[in-house]
């Protein structure tokens, strides 16, 4: 089994249900997403470069989906958490009900079509 698949498993819940419906997300709308494991979180990558990551935060009590280089989307601008970043963003999630599969569907598509086009900075 790969580590990323391991840290999603391994979660408490609700983090692993959070993380494993937004890994069935992500492969299911960008499949060409390749699972990876770096800074000891899993990412997906895009031809061997950063696409995503998910980032369960048992201290704070949320999970993020991160989108590595978000200054590209144009998409749910108020639905993406800032945090401080001044690259990325994210989708904050507390509980598996509050996923918005259509917003989420939406970015990803948006962020993997900036990243198979080659448009994207990082």
């Amino acid at each position: 089994m790969k580590p990323a698949e391991l840290y999603i498993l391994e979660q408490d819940e609700p983090f692993r249900g959070i993380l494993l419906e937004l890994q069935i997300l992500v492969e299911s709308t960008v499949p060409e997403a390749e699972l990876t494991y770096r800074f000891r979180l899993p990412f997906h990558d895009i031809g061997g470069r950063p696409f995503c990551y998910m980032n369960a935060s048992r201290k704070k009590g949320y999970v993020d989906l991160c989108f590595w280089n978000s200054a590209h989307l144009t998409l749910h601008p108020d639905k993406l958490v800032r945090d401080g970043r001044r690259i990325m963003r994210s989708l904050r999630y507390f509980q598996r009900e509050e996923i918005d599969g259509r917003v989420a569907v939406e970015l990803l598509r948006e962020a993997g079509g900036c990243r198979l086009l080659g448009f994207c900075k990082n």
